[in-house]
């Protein structure tokens, strides 16, 4: 049977500088979506690469007394070697420097002005280097660029222009009959919007410098960057020097950008590809942007992450997983180290390692490390196995829609409920009596194939331990070989293979900054009258009393007014291992979208209530004084975290 071809293609990166930790986020969401899709059986295409053209590379190299080329063949090598030590599959690595790509942009250029979309005028206006973008005098804000901040230059040449505008209608009318061509849906409202604004023609060639691909009927002119950036999605299928190739492949099946050049992809390329008579790509998805200390990440401001030395210290899986669990796919996310350190004690440490380690252990303590076939089935192991199989069938649909960060999520809730399934049929009590030793062996067996399962629907995130998980559990199918389907079904691990001594997969890592210094207790001191009327408005507690509270960090995934109620907000919030809703009174000091992406503490055992007709299952909490409210936050705490 003839595999489904599927393509997905980063953004390609310039080569002003080495990537940061925003560059690996991007890079490794495709990476997952690649994986996951040859798992499920498709021939894919994964591409990514490198943007080399143009005025500020020229400035670059001419500032360290280099050529371009020699001067981005360094900083191209440090983004291969990144991918290299992240463990990304890309099949294709695409430099706009390449002949293969020259060809190209030439052809289109050469295809597009025969038919009279291309024209040569005098422009005057406003350019940002950085940015390499032409804007117009309403849209630069006080000499600055609009989208980067930084000082717009006015510049004064010959150029050949591109009729974008021809096109407007024709883009607006696609857009609007194809919901889910540009993705999410914030980012589609906003280019709809930008497109109902009215568009220009765009500038498409420049001749105040000459680092780039030449005009091929005007060679005094070099083609402008974003029409020379785009089409690599396009040379890389094939267009012009593989036929087969390009009839396969395109349309691309999805985009991935960063949020901040989704205006390029899905208004520019898709006029670019209208103009070429050629289909539009089935997806554009602009996803959010890692914040530090509530600010984009840039190399402008000096606070990126170099992404090198975090897979040095806590290995390429590690950061794999907190960037794509920590960040819900489209949604700003904030990156710390410390909210690392938590997650990889939290989840890979305690939850998927003591698994893994439990369970070899028990085998090699209980059954001389064989894996025994399982006896009778209880109403306990039953259950495991009916959520094995749902976690599969749900992770599928999840991943397919790019739900990536879900998809993890259902996948740890299998982990947890497997190590409460251990307690709950307590191996170590069984193992104590010959009588039960046919029980004993099918819980241990359940244990195992239950790792078996987890070891390949973690393989898209993290493709180093999918495999030592298989090794550890002894099986000798070599990875490379496995599917989706293997792990469809109950029951497929084999018997008698023998497990290994178990080795810490992810050691828990002790660092200062997870560390919550313990105050001494001292002298009480008398308190303020402010204080002591706060402290004796409510009688005193016991700490038994106090730990009936089970208070949580929580993240506002979505926010909305409740509908004829001012005070009223609905939210939807992720604990973690589940979503809820619950409705809270601070619509007065809060809008909805204020809070969406924040943490925030709740009791999440309050009793539910019913709020205009709404089940509310918890209560955030918020500090007042007087007209003033602010709600309780811990923005590094990942959701789940105890608040004690």
């Amino acid at each position: 049977m003839e595999k489904k071809p599927f393509y997905i293609s980063t953004p390609i990166y310039y080569p002003s500088d080495r990537l940061h930790i925003g560059h690996a986020y991007t890079t490794t969401i495709a990476d997952a979506a690649a994986r996951y899709k040859r798992l499920n059986g498709c021939e894919v295409l994964f591409l990514t690469g490198s943007d080399e053209h143009g005025q500020k590379i020229q400035r670059k190299a001419a500032e360290q007394n280099v050529t371009p080329i020699a001067y981005v063949d360094k900083i191209v090598d440090s983004f291969k070697q990144l991918w290299e030590k992240l463990n990304i599959s890309n099949d294709d690595f695409i430099r706009t420097t390449e002949r293969r790509h020259h060809e190209v942009v030439q052809a289109i250029f050469q295809k597009i002005y025969d038919k009279g979309d291309i024209y040569k005028a005098a422009y005057e206006g406003w350019y940002c280097t950085p940015c390499e973008t032409f804007w117009i005098e309403r849209q630069v804000v006080d000499g600055k660029c609009p989208d980067c901040g930084r000082p717009v230059e006015m510049v004064q040449e010959e150029s050949y222009f591109f009729r974008m505008s021809k096109y407007q209608d024709r883009l607006l009318a696609y857009i609007e009959s194809n919901p889910e061509f540009i993705q999410p849906i914030t980012r589609r409202n906003e280019m709809l919007n930008f497109i109902k604004g009215g568009l220009e023609d765009l500038c498409v060639s420049r001749t105040t410098f000459d680092w780039g691909i030449p005009v091929p009927f005007d060679t005094k002119h070099v083609v402008y960057v974003w029409f020379d950036a785009l089409t690599n999605y396009i040379t890389a299928a094939g267009y012009l020097d593989d036929q087969e190739k390009f009839t396969k492949f395109w349309p691309a099946d999805i985009h991935l950008v960063g949020k901040e050049i989704v205006r390029f992809h899905s208004i520019i390329w898709p006029i670019i590809l209208m103009a070429l008579d050629l289909e539009l790509p089935s997806q554009v998805y602009g996803h959010g942007w890692l914040i530090m200390e509530g600010d984009k990440m840039s190399k402008s401001k000096g606070n990126v992450i170099d992404p090198v030395a975090l897979i040095e210290e806590f290995g390429p899986d590690a950061i794999r997983y907190f960037l794509l669990r920590e960040i819900t796919l489209g949604l700003d996310g904030n990156f710390s180290r410390e909210a690392l350190i938590n997650r990889i004690n939290a989840d890979l440490a305690n939850d998927l390692g003591n698994l893994l380690h439990r369970t070899l252990n028990m085998i090699g303590r209980f059954n001389e490390g064989v894996i025994k076939p399982a006896g009778d089935v209880e109403e306990v192991d039953r259950a495991l196995a009916e959520l094995v199989k749902s976690t599969v069938n749900q992770y599928e649909k999840l991943m397919d829609g790019m739900d990536i960060n879900a998809a993890i999520k259902i996948v740890w809730t299998l982990i947890s409920r497997t190590n409460k399934y251990i307690d709950e049929t307590a191996p170590w009590a069984l193992a104590k009596d010959e009588a039960k030793r046919a029980r004993l062996n099918t819980v241990l067996y359940n244990l195992a194939e239950t790792l078996r399962v987890v070891g390949v629907l973690i393989y898209p995130f993290m493709p180093v331990t999918g495999p030592k998980i298989w090794a550890q559990l002894g099986i000798p199918t070599d990875f490379k070989t496995v599917s989706l389907e293997d792990v469809k079904g109950w029951g497929k691990l084999p018997i008698n293979g023998v497990v290994a001594k178990p080795e810490p997969i992810f050691p828990r890592i002790e660092d200062k900054v997870a560390e919550i210094p313990v105050e001494e207790k001292t002298e009480e001191k008398p308190k303020t009258n402010v204080v002591a009327e706060a402290t004796n408005s409510l009688p005193e507690v016991t700490i038994e009393e106090f730990a009936k509270m089970d208070l949580r960090v929580v993240t506002v995934l979505a926010a909305e007014k409740v509908e004829k109620a001012d005070k009223l907000l609905k939210l939807t919030v992720d604990l973690g291992t589940e979503q809820r809703t619950i409705v809270s009174g601070i619509a007065k000091h809060y809008a909805p979208e204020d809070l969406v992406g924040k943490s925030v503490v709740m009791i999440i055992n309050l009793k539910p209530a019913k709020i205009r007709g709404i089940e509310s299952r918890g209560m955030v909490l918020a500090a007042s004084c007087d007209e003033k409210l602010i709600v309780v936050t811990a923005p590094e705490m990942p959701a789940g975290s105890k608040v004690k």
